[in-house]
């Protein structure tokens, strides 16, 4: 299976945002993931409009929205406007989730729920049928170079296990995604893996070389 690989662009070099998404791009990562946060649902804040958009129109591959955010209805279509093929919500910030996962529909991007740790399948599983990918986050959302949290991994094979049940959607892992992860949790089905500081940025290695050794042990179906 072809991993989905997603550099999480908050950890970029931004005195040189073009080379950084031109080199992502051209090394064969396959989706831009980029955070908004507002300071309010998390305790930080994340890119900026502008840095969103520069990106999505600069990116010759899609670009994710991780909406990190209180009332993320509100910013769906302003998001959807520039660019984003996916948005995600957390549905812990959203009294009327199922309304706002539709409203990502209607405006032509693909829906996607964030998972906080906490967070459990049950409560959510009513929405998963509006979902194209369900992203699992295994450390608190908000910060880059968090520890993985360990009691999250059942739940990975639990939201993988469940996928035909709900139209299949895709299960994503954001947060110290290490390769060490991205190998295990690849092998119960995980399918897309969001690249911070763990595997991509800060390190001795050019983007090609690491995209290269992340896919080495993918298999393609005949």
């Amino acid at each position: 299976m072809k991993k989905i690989l997603c550099p999480s662009m908050m950890c970029a070099n931004f005195e040189n945002l073009g080379k950084e998404v031109k080199d992502l791009d051209e090394a064969g990562f396959d989706i831009f993931h980029l955070d908004v946060m507002d300071g309010v649902f998390v305790p930080n804040y994340g890119m900026g409009l502008q840095d969103v958009e520069y990106i999505c129109k600069t990116a010759t591959k899609p670009c994710d929205v991780h909406l990190m955010v209180v009332n993320p209805g509100d910013y769906v279509e302003k998001f959807a406007n520039i660019g984003a093929k996916i948005i995600y919500i957390h549905p812990e910030t959203d009294v009327h989730a199922c309304r706002t996962l539709q409203k990502i529909i209607d405006a032509g991007s693909k829906a996607g729920i964030a998972i906080n740790p906490g967070t459990s399948f049950e409560s959510v599983k009513e929405l998963l049928h509006l979902c194209d990918y369900v992203m699992l986050m295994s450390v608190n959302p908000g910060f880059a170079g968090q520890k993985y949290l360990d009691f999250v991994t059942p739940k990975f094979k639990k939201f993988v296990d469940e996928a035909k049940n709900y139209g299949g959607y895709k299960v994503m892992i954001d947060g110290a995604c290490s390769p060490e992860k991205i190998k295990e949790l690849s092998a119960i089905g995980v399918s897309g893996f969001i690249l911070g500081t763990s595997a991509l940025f800060g390190k001795d290695k050019s983007y090609q070389e690491i995209c290269k050794e992340l896919r080495k042990e993918e298999k393609y179906e005949s």
